[in-house]
């Protein structure tokens, strides 16, 4: 956990700052620009890069996953440039929260992967990249988005203590018990065996 160095008023302004960049649905934009139909019609209906994967669609897959992990860059980056690390873990936080949970979409949203991943690659580039490549790993192996997405959570955490940011751990825990949660339903068709493959319908 960081320090505690900013304000209370200022890690309002930066939770708040986070949050309204994160609840922004570029997967919905994105099907919308390209005319791929209604997201929450297509698929599992989730807003993130694998559903719109599933218009056939990959360069709006692509565009979603860049979007998507550059608002929690994003976040992070401005909350550190104008504040403190703090506030830079808290905007991450709240970027991801957002993603999760946007109020335009009455709290249902992605799974908030891309998100997680970006906001890691802003906050402590060497645990990104190391999420980066356990995600893409386990994709190559299993051809499963969900789990490559847990997997790369999961170890999230053992990245930042091993690649020496301990100040990090208790977002990544965090970040890592919100991911599993979102993927509960997942989890439990990984159990049973239905759980469908990257680029599958």
């Amino acid at each position: 956990m960081p320090e505690i160095t900013s304000s209370a008023l200022t890690l309002i302004l930066w939770a708040v700052i986070g949050y309204g960049l994160g609840s922004i649905p570029f997967g919905m934009v994105m099907t919308k620009l390209f005319g791929l139909g209604n997201l929450r019609q297509i698929g599992s209906g989730n807003i993130g890069a694998t559903n719109v994967l599933r218009t056939g669609h990959k360069g709006a897959a692509a565009l979603t996953v860049l979007f998507d992990g550059g608002k929690g860059a994003v976040a992070v980056l401005l909350a550190r440039a104008f504040a403190a690390d703090d506030a830079a873990q808290l905007a991450g936080l709240l970027a991801f929260t957002g993603h999760c949970f946007p109020i335009w979409l009455g709290f249902k949203g992605g799974k908030g992967v891309a998100t997680f991943l970006g906001l890691w690659l802003a906050l402590a580039w060497p645990v990104g990249i190391a999420c980066c490549l356990t995600w893409l790993v386990v994709a190559l192996l299993s051809r499963i988005s969900s789990l490559s997405a847990l997997v790369a959570a999961a170890a999230s955490t053992f990245w930042a203590v091993g690649l020496g940011y301990g100040q990090e751990l208790l977002l990544g825990a965090l970040l890592t018990l919100l991911i599993f949660w979102r993927h509960r339903a997942n989890i439990a068709r990984l159990r049973a065996g239905t759980e469908p493959r990257i680029g599958q319908k």
